[in-house]
C-alpha cells in the first residue's frame, strides 16, 4: 500500500467503531495479526489530562538512556503518523504501507475502530523493530480502551482525572476513575498523580490492592514549587527541576514521570541515570499543550478541551494579564464538550473572544459560543483564518497575546496552517 491507500483503508472504519462492552473485538483483531503486544514490554498511561506530557517525559528519559522506545499517543496532533513513533521518529511510509497491508488482509470486514486499526499497526511496527519498551497512551478511559489488550505493563501511570467524555465514562470523578483504573494489572507498579482528589486515589489504591500490585503516590511534602517563568521550576525529593513547558500542572506531570522512571530502574532494572530524567523534564515539549510561539505578537496554542484543562490555561494567562498584557482568544468547541463551562474559563482571561466553527464537522456553532461568551466579555463570530488575523492585529496594537484554544481539532488546524495566516 502507498500512503494514500493506507489512509483510505484506515478511514474506511468509523472513528469509534460499534459500541464495546468488553475487549473481545480488540483481542480478536490482535489475534488476527499475531498478537505482537505479547512480545513487548509496556508503560501504560491513562488519565483525563496530562497523558501526552507523561508519554513524552517517560519516553525521552528512556531514549536518553539508550532504550529503543515505541510511542503511541491519541489522537494525532497535526497528521496521522505523529501518533506512532520509535525514539521520537514517526513511522515511515514504507513501514506503514507494508504493515497496513498486512493488517488489511487480516481485518476482513469487521466493525473495528480507526484506533484499533492504528493500535495494531503500531504494535506490529514496535515488535518488528524490536523495541525494548513501548510507552502507550489510552484512547478513552482505560478498562474498555483497546490498548488494554496489552499484557501487564511494567508500570501503569494514572495522570490527573477530571470530568471529560462523561457520556462514555460516567458523570462523576469516581465513575471515571474506575474506568481509568482498569489499566492496573497484576505484577505491575502503579503511579498515580498527587493532584488527584482523595476519592479518586482511594479507587486507584483499591484496584492496585485487588491485583496485589504496588502503588506509588508521590508525597506532596516532597514537592516544593519555586516559580513559573518560561516553564515551571520545582524541587522534588531534594532535586531541582525545570520544565520546558508552561503551566503549573506540568510540575505534577513531571513528578509522575520521575516516579515512573524511578520504578523502571528500581523494580525492573532499567539503567536510567538521574541526569537523564532531569534532561527529559527540562527538554520535553508537546505540540498544542500551552505551546508558545514568540513573535509579534506572542501566540499560545492549547488543545485543552475540558473545564480542568481550561482552568489551568486561565491561570497561566492571568499571569500575563497581571503584567499588563491584553489577551485575545480564538476559540471553538466540539459538540460533546461542556462549552458553557469552558467558555467561562476562557472569558476569565480574554479581553475579546473570536468564536469559530470551521475547523471540524462536529463543532458547536460559532453563534452558540458567542452567545455564551457575551455574558462575560466582548465576542464576535468569524472564520479561523480571519479571526486569527484580527486577533493578531489587536495584539500588535495593544501589547497583547493571541490564544488559540478550546479544541485539539482547532489547535491542529491552526498548527497545520499557521504559515498561511
Amino acid at each position: 500500500m502507498n500512503f494514500e491507500e493506507c489512509m483510505k483503508f484506515i478511514s474506511s472504519y468509523s472513528r469509534l467503531g460499534a459500541k464495546v462492552t468488553d475487549l473481545s473485538r480488540a483481542r480478536e483483531l490482535m489475534e488476527r495479526v499475531g498478537n505482537p503486544q505479547d512480545k513487548l514490554k509496556f508503560v501504560h498511561i491513562a488519565g483525563t489530562n496530562g497523558k501526552g506530557s507523561a508519554v513524552e517525559y517517560i519516553s525521552n528519559t528512556l531514549i536518553y538512556s539508550g532504550y529503543k522506545t515505541g510511542q503511541l499517543t491519541s489522537p494525532f496532533v497535526t497528521h496521522y503518523t505523529d501518533r506512532i513513533r520509535i525514539d521520537s521518529k514517526e513511522i515511515d511510509e514504507a513501514s506503514l504501507g507494508k504493515i497496513c497491508g498486512f493488517v488489511a488482509e487480516r481485518a476482513a470486514n469487521r466493525e473495528y475502530s480507526q484506533f484499533e486499526i492504528t493500535m495494531a499497526i503500531a504494535f506490529l511496527w514496535f515488535e518488528r523493530e524490536k523495541c525494548d519498551i513501548a510507552v502507550v497512551e489510552t484512547g478513552i478511559g482505560g478498562l474498555l480502551d483497546s490498548t488494554n489488550v496489552i499484557p501487564p505493563p511494567l508500570v501503569s501511570v494514572i495522570t490527573s482525572i477530571s470530568l471529560d467524555h462523561t457520556a462514555i465514562l460516567g458523570d462523576t470523578l469516581e465513575k471515571i476513575a474506575e474506568q481509568k483504573a482498569g489499566i492496573i494489572k497484576e505484577n505491575s507498579v502503579t503511579v498515580v498523580s498527587m493532584d488527584n482528589c482523595e476519592s479518586v486515589c482511594e479507587i486507584i489504591g483499591k484496584k492496585a490492592a485487588e491485583v496485589k500490585g504496588a502503588l506509588v503516590k508521590p508525597n506532596p511534602n516532597d514537592l516544593e514549587y519555586l516559580s513559573s517563568d518560561g516553564g515551571v521550576s520545582f524541587i522534588y525529593k531534594g532535586k531541582r527541576y525545570k520544565t520546558a513547558m508552561s503551566g503549573d500542572f506540568q510540575m505534577f506531570n513531571a513528578v509522575n514521570a520521575i516516579e515512573a522512571c524511578t520504578q523502571l530502574r528500581n523494580v525492573w532494572g532499567f539503567e536510567i541515570p538521574d541526569e537523564n530524567i532531569s534532561k527529559a523534564v527540562s527538554e520535553t515539549s508537546v505540540q498544542a499543550r500551552m505551546q508558545y510561539f514568540n513573535g509579534n505578537p506572542t501566540i499560545v496554542v492549547d488543545g485543552g478541551h475540558n473545564p480542568d484543562a481550561l482552568s489551568q490555561l486561565s491561570k497561566e494567562m492571568r499571569r500575563h494579564k497581571a503584567d499588563g498584557r491584553k489577551i485575545y482568544a480564538v476559540t471553538g468547541a466540539s459538540e460533546t464538550k461542556d462549552y458553557r463551562c469552558n467558555m467561562a474559563y476562557i472569558c476569565d482571561f480574554a479581553d475579546k473572544v473570536y468564536c469559530v466553527d470551521d475547523f471540524s464537522e462536529s463543532c458547536i456553532s460559532a453563534e452558540k459560543l458567542a452567545e455564551a461568551a457575551l455574558r462575560h466579555t466582548e465576542a464576535e463570530t468569524s472564520t479561523l483564518f480571519i479571526a486569527v488575523r484580527k486577533a493578531k492585529s489587536l495584539a500588535r496594537r495593544n501589547n497583547g497575546i493571541v490564544v488559540i484554544c478550546g479544541s485539539l481539532y482547532l489547535a491542529s488546524m491552526y498548527l497545520n496552517n499557521m504559515d498561511k495566516i
